[in-house]
């Protein structure tokens, strides 16, 4: 599912995270590889809002709760679970008289400090994203993780250097300033985080203070941005600082390296290998479609136990029917 790509369901006409611009299409969350400019759409009343601030145009919304059944056509009943990816992400229940498909989008079975914790329902037909899908993709412990975060920033406003903590705007960041902020550090936050960090607040979500980067008041802050390279980098008047990465790849060491950083945190918003896994063994699906990372790997892995499982990432378009 990279660009242009998504998920189709012919038998009612739905497709799932399309890019490209459909008639009707379910939106698992707000990041910009899995929303489009669709006539019409099912999400959560967070993903919709979200989606609001990152796309222009008018369309058709359905929202829904988490578990409220919602009837899509030819009998087909539709219900939102928990993804645990980020604010408002869901996974999608299709049930028909042929059975029960569940599609995951993005999602994260260890519990988030800033999204919903991710629901595991039985289903038929799983179709999951294996975006960590190899055995080395083991996290630490959460607290872990947190605790070298808190530290790194209290040992650089120590040294009266400046913090900053390289995140994507959507989800990390507002993970980044729980975590901080509840340490009792004080928080800047990008203009491109800021506004989506203001929504999840509006949105009900009990945050930390933060506030916007400020270009002469910033000293002493924890300041949270996107990642940003080379001659783009816009913070270069923020001197001295110190600077770290928080994303899953860092398991594979060179992050730091690939982002230009002083240190790189391997902090999440996806199931890593062990959680994937796990989730399978919940969900007691009779087959799995598996899309995103080591697609076929994981596949294989679910193969060798017992469990019949085939990737579809490589295909520009999937046509999967709920018979």
């Amino acid at each position: 599912m990279h660009q242009h790509k998504g998920l189709n369901l012919p038998q009612i006409g739905w497709w799932l995270d399309a890019q490209r611009a459909q008639s009707r299409c379910f939106i698992s969350h707000a990041h910009s590889d899995h929303i489009g400019p669709h006539r019409e759409i099912v999400a959560t009343r967070a993903t919709a809002s979200l989606m609001r601030l990152r796309m222009a145009g008018k369309r058709v919304e359905t929202i829904l709760e988490y578990n409220q059944p919602w009837t899509a056509d030819f009998g087909c009943e539709f219900r939102l679970h928990p993804a645990g990816h980020i604010f408002g992400s869901a996974m999608l229940e299709a049930r028909s008289e042929h059975g029960t498909l569940l599609y995951t989008g993005d999602f994260k079975l260890r519990p988030s400090l800033a999204a919903e914790t991710c629901a595991t329902p039985r289903a038929d037909v799983l179709i999951m994203e294996t975006t960590f899908g190899l055995p080395k993709y083991a996290f630490p412990p959460d607290a872990e993780i947190e605790h070298q975060i808190v530290d790194f920033c209290r040992s650089a406003l120590a040294d009266q250097v400046t913090p900053v903590l390289y995140a994507y705007s959507l989800g990390k960041t507002q993970e980044l300033l729980q975590i901080v902020g509840r340490a009792g550090l004080p928080v800047m936050i990008h203009a491109h985080g800021y506004r989506l960090t203001q929504r999840y607040a509006e949105l009900g979500m009990k945050l930390p203070p933060f506030k916007e980067l400020d270009l002469h008041h910033h000293a002493g802050h924890v300041v949270i941005a996107p990642p940003m390279t080379g001659a783009t980098e816009p913070l270069t008047w923020i001197n001295p600082k110190r600077t770290a990465v928080a994303t899953g790849w860092a398991i594979d060491g060179g992050a730091k390296y690939q982002y230009g950083c002083d240190a790189a945190f391997p902090l999440s918003d996806h199931a890593d290998y062990p959680d994937l896994l796990a989730f399978v063994d919940r969900v007691q699906p009779k087959l799995v479609y598996t899309v995103h990372g080591f697609a076929k790997e994981f596949a294989s892995t679910l193969r060798a136990r017992g469990i019949e499982a085939w990737a579809l990432g490589q295909q520009n378009q999937m046509d999967l029917g709920l018979g």
